[in-house]
Parts: C-alpha cells; sequence; structure tokens
C-alpha cells in the first residue's frame, strides 16, 4: 500500500461482540500487545491509522504518539457494539493524530458526522466523568466536562481528518485552502437558548439544516437536496437490497 502511496488502516483494539477480542488474540497467538505487533510489520508510522483504539495500554498509547500513527475515532460504532469509549485526550496528548469517521453501517445506523461529532463530545466527557474520583475519596474531584470542548471536536472533524489522511490543501479555513464548506441554518428552536450559536450543531446534535455545501467551491448541496439525485428511488432500492439481504440471512 505505501509502494502505492495510500494510506494503510486497520480496524485495531476493539473488542468485538463475542469470541474474546484483538488484545486476547494477540497475546493468545503472538505472545505481544495489538499495537506492539502491528509495529514489528512496520504497520505504525504518520502513513497509518487506526479505527476505534478502544482498549489500549498506556505502552501502546506511547507507541502511537511516538510513531505518529493516527487514530479514526468512532464513538456511535464503539456505543452500539458495547465495546467502550476511546481516550482521545490521552492519545492526543501522546502525539497521536486524531480524527472522526462514522465506521460502517453494520455497526452506526446513523452514518452521519454531526451525529458523530455531537458522540464524540459527549461521550469523552462521561468518559472522564465516570472515572473521576471525589477528593474525599483521594481523587482530584468529581467532573468531566474538560475531557472535550465543541473546537476540539470540529478541530478532530476537520483537520484532524486532513492530517490523517496525509491531506494538504484542506482541512481549515485559511487563504490557499480549497473552499470545503458546509452551512447550516441556525434558527431551529433547539438553537434559541445557546450562549454561542456557533457550537450549535455539535452541542446541540440532531439534523440541523444543511444550508449549502461545498466542495472545492462548487455547490453539491443546497437547502438539504442534493440536484440530480432522487432520494425516492435511492430509498426503495435500499429497502430492496436490505430485504435481498435478510432473505439470504435467513436462507444461508
Amino acid at each position: 500500500m505505501r509502494a502505492h502511496g495510500t494510506s494503510p488502516w486497520h480496524p485495531a483494539a476493539q473488542p468485538p461482540v463475542r469470541n474474546g477480542g484483538i488484545s486476547d488474540a494477540a497475546s493468545a497467538l503472538h505472545g505481544t500487545m495489538p499495537v506492539a505487533f502491528c509495529g514489528e510489520y512496520e504497520w505504525l508510522g504518520p502513513d497509518v491509522w487506526f479505527a476505534h483504539l478502544v482498549k489500549l495500554a498506556p505502552e501502546e498509547i506511547r507507541m502511537l504518539g511516538e510513531t505518529g500513527t493516527g487514530i479514526a475515532h468512532c464513538p456511535q460504532s464503539n456505543g452500539r457494539l458495547g465495546s467502550g469509549i476511546a481516550d482521545i485526550p490521552a492519545l492526543e496528548a501522546a502525539g497521536v493524530p486524531v480524527s472522526i469517521g462514522v465506521d460502517g453501517a453494520a455497526s452506526n445506523e446513523a452514518a452521519d458526522m454531526i451525529s458523530e461529532a455531537h458522540a464524540a463530545w459527549l461521550m469523552q466527557r462521561a468518559r472522564r466523568g465516570e472515572l473521576a474520583r471525589s477528593l474525599a475519596e483521594g481523587g482530584q474531584g468529581e467532573g468531566g466536562a474538560d475531557a472535550a470542548r465543541v473546537e476540539d471536536v470540529v478541530r478532530w472533524g476537520s483537520a484532524g481528518g486532513a492530517a490523517v489522511l496525509g491531506l494538504e490543501g484542506v482541512g481549515t479555513l485559511a487563504p490557499g485552502q480549497a473552499a470545503d464548506l458546509a452551512v447550516y441554518r441556525l434558527d431551529d428552536p433547539r438553537y434559541f437558548g445557546l450562549h454561542d450559536p456557533a457550537i450549535a450543531p455539535v452541542a446541540s446534535g440532531g439534523q440541523p439544516t444543511l444550508r449549502a455545501l461545498l466542495v472545492g467551491g462548487r455547490m453539491i448541496a443546497e437547502d438539504g437536496a442534493l440536484p440530480g439525485v432522487d432520494l425516492a428511488e435511492l430509498g426503495a432500492q435500499a429497502r430492496e437490497a436490505v430485504a435481498l439481504l435478510k432473505e439470504r440471512a435467513v436462507g444461508g
């Protein structure tokens, strides 16, 4: 893959629903941790990224940071499968490039970036709060709202994604960068009480109305519609495909 200039990736450190987990398999079959095993085969580096990375030992976080290996954080899929919550603040502090992904439809029925960003924001805070211990228990105090800001999540989903994929000229709004823009309407009642309307899509979740979507300055969607795409027909085709898959699953 490197010879062709593409970025190697792989799902890692995410336990499946049954039959143990990746860490157990790596230990039993190879006598090492999953990240260390990948390193033995040069599957670490700034041109490599892994999805999930939910179950990591401190040593694995260090290795990922030292090699500049990236992560596609998929909080909804991880929650859907009961895998856990990746320690994104620790990974980022170690030097791991962070991006956000939706994973696949098999483990994320929503599969949209607004829902993913909203989940990333909430779940990082919930994770830190769950681990926090009160002063009375010898901890540093309760609460975890400092684990992730809206600005952090936006950065992971934009500049972070570009960095993980090794893409230049995209990911930020700056002179000389590609005009990749998503413009949302913020006049929905759910946003009325926000102290800063700019945080609305991430903080409030849901499905904000997409006023315009531009890629390289070219209008791709406007007022929530995709020109030239018959959504009713697309929906009918999707339902037909699902019915066929269900038939095959029952018959197979």
